[in-house]
C-alpha cells in the first residue's frame, strides 16, 4: 500500500505571511517623551498668552510703528523706480521658495530692504544686492541655521554679477544703516495672533497671507503699519470665501475699511509668480480660490448690468435764431406762415339755413347747442401795444431774412 506523507500545516497560516515589526523599546518610549513635552508647552504657552497677550500685542504696535519705512524718501531716489520692484519682489519670492523659508522671513526682507531704500542713495546695478544682503540678513534672523542661503548660492542666484565680498560688504552696510535694529513685527505674526483663538481654518489663512503678499508689490502699502495690513487681509479673505468675521469684541474685527477696499482693487492682475506659488496644495490653492472669486463676480456684474449700446447719432446743436435786435424767441416751422398770423377757423355764418334767427346757439333741427361762442375776431394787418417796451412792427423788414423764407405772421422786437 502507498503511504501519502501530508505537508505539515503552520498553525497561524497568517501570522507566517506578514513579517513582524520590531520596535525599539527605547525607541517608543523617546518619541512618547517628545509628545508629552510637546503638549506641556502648548498648555504653557497657551497660558502665556492668554496672560500677557495685551502687553505682547502693546509691544507689536509700538515695534511696528518704529520699524516703518519713509515711502516719501523712496519717491525721491535719483535711479531707483517704482516699475522696478515687482521685478526684485519676484526674484526674492523665488529665492525664498526655493530655500524653504519662513513665511516672516519674506516680510521682514522687503521691510529691511523698504527701510534701508528710505535712508540710502541706491544705485539701480546695486538694487538687487540690496534685496540679496537683505534676505540673507532676514534668514539669519529668524530661520533655521540649516535653511540659511550661503554666499555663492545668493551669487549662483544671481548669475555671478556680484562678487563674494560685495555681498558681505552690503550686508555689514545694511545693518549699519538700521542702527542693527533688525525685528520687525510682520504681517503674518499679526495674523498669527488674530487667530490663535479660532477654529483652524487653513484657506482663511493662506489667502490672507497670499492678499498680503500682494499687498508688497505696491507702493500704496510701503507705509501701512503691518497690523492694518494683517486685519484687512484677514477680513477680506473671509468676505471672499464667506467665512464669518471676528465678533466686535476680537483684536481682528477692528480693521480698516479704507486699506480693506485698496487691497480688494488690486486683486485682479497679481504678480505669475506669486500666482504659481499659491497655486500648490500647501497653500490650500489660495489664488485658484481667489480667481474663481473674480469670476463669478465679473459674471454677476455683467448679468447685473447689460452693456448699453453704443448711441450712433449726436445730437446736432442748433444755433440760437437772430435778428437784426440780437436773440429773438424761435419760431414754430411746421404750419404755414400767413399774413395775419396762423391759420384761424372761419367766423360761423348767421343766417336761416344755419339755426333759428335771433339765436346763434340754436340749430336748425331745435337742439340747443352746449357752448355760446362769440365769433372769432378777424386780427388787423398791424396793432400796437400799450405796453411801453413791446411794439407790432411790419413783417416786410423780415421777409428777406434767411431764418424765415416766408414773413412771418406776428412779430415782437424789444425796444429799450
Amino acid at each position: 500500500p502507498q503511504v501519502h506523507h501530508q505537508q505539515p500545516q503552520p498553525q497561524h497560516p497568517q501570522q507566517s505571511q506578514q513579517p513582524q515589526s520590531h520596535v525599539n523599546p527605547r525607541e517608543h518610549a523617546r518619541l512618547l517623551a517628545r509628545e508629552r513635552q510637546y503638549a506641556i508647552a502648548d498648555q504653557m504657552s497657551r497660558m502665556a498668552t492668554d496672560e500677557y497677550q495685551e502687553d505682547i500685542l502693546a509691544h507689536m504696535h509700538a515695534m511696528d510703528t518704529a520699524t516703518q519705512p519713509d515711502v516719501d524718501s523712496i519717491d525721491i531716489q535719483t535711479e531707483i523706480q517704482w516699475f522696478m520692484r515687482p521685478y526684485l519682489l519676484d526674484f526674492l519670492i523665488e529665492a525664498h521658495a526655493a530655500f524653504q523659508l519662513l513665511p516672516a522671513t519674506l516680510f521682514l526682507t522687503v521691510n529691511l530692504l523698504d527701510r534701508y531704500c528710505s535712508k540710502r542713495v541706491v544705485y539701480k546695478r546695486h538694487y538687487q544686492l540690496v534685496g540679496c544682503a537683505a534676505l540673507l540678513i532676514a534668514a539669519k534672523y529668524g530661520d533655521k541655521k540649516d535653511r540659511v542661503p550661503t554666499i555663492k548660492e545668493l551669487k549662483s542666484m544671481c548669475c555671478s554679477l556680484y562678487d563674494d565680498d560685495m555681498f558681505i560688504q552690503m550686508e555689514w552696510h545694511v545693518l549699519q544703516t538700521l542702527g542693527w535694529s533688525i525685528g520687525h513685527p510682520t504681517v503674518d505674526s499679526f495674523l498669527q495672533n488674530a487667530v490663535v483663538d479660532t477654529p483652524y481654518d487653513p484657506e482663511v489663512e493662506h489667502l490672507a497671507l497670499y492678499i498680503a503678499e500682494i499687498s508688497l508689490f505696491h507702493r500704496d502699502f510701503v507705509s501701512k503699519l503691518s497690523s492694518d495690513i494683517a486685519r484687512a487681509s484677514l477680513a477680506l479673505s473671509r468676505c471672499i470665501l464667506n467665512r464669518p468675521q471676528a465678533p466686535q469684541s476680537d483684536w481682528a474685527s477692528n480693521y480698516d475699511s479704507l486699506t480693506l477696499v485698496s487691497l480688494s482693487q488690486y486683486l485682479q492682475k497679481p504678480s505669475h509668480v506669486l500666482t504659481r506659488k499659491y497655486s500648490s496644495a500647501h497653500y490650500s490653492r489660495a489664488s485658484k480660490l481667489l480667481e474663481q472669486f473674480l469670476a463669478r463676480q465679473e459674471s454677476l456684474n455683467k448679468s447685473y448690468n447689460p452693456p448699453t449700446p453704443p448711441n450712433d447719432r449726436m445730437c446736432e446743436s442748433k444755433a440760437p435764431y437772430e435778428n437784426e435786435a440780437g436773440l429773438a424767441t424761435p419760431q414754430k416751422t411746421q404750419y404755414p406762415a400767413v399774413s395775419h398770423g396762423y391759420i384761424t377757423p372761419p367766423i360761423t355764418p348767421e343766417n336761416d339755413a344755419f339755426g333759428v334767427p335771433g339765436n346763434p346757439n340754436v340749430a336748425k333741427d331745435g337742439s340747443t347747442m352746449l357752448y355760446n361762442c362769440p365769433p372769432s375776431p378777424t386780427p388787423a394787418p398791424t396793432m400796437q401795444y400799450t405796453a411801453q417796451h413791446y411794439e407790432m412792427t411790419d413783417a416786410s423788414a423780415y421777409s428777406h431774412h434767411r431764418l424765415f423764407p416766408q414773413p412771418p405772421a406776428q412779430t415782437f422786437n424789444p425796444v429799450f
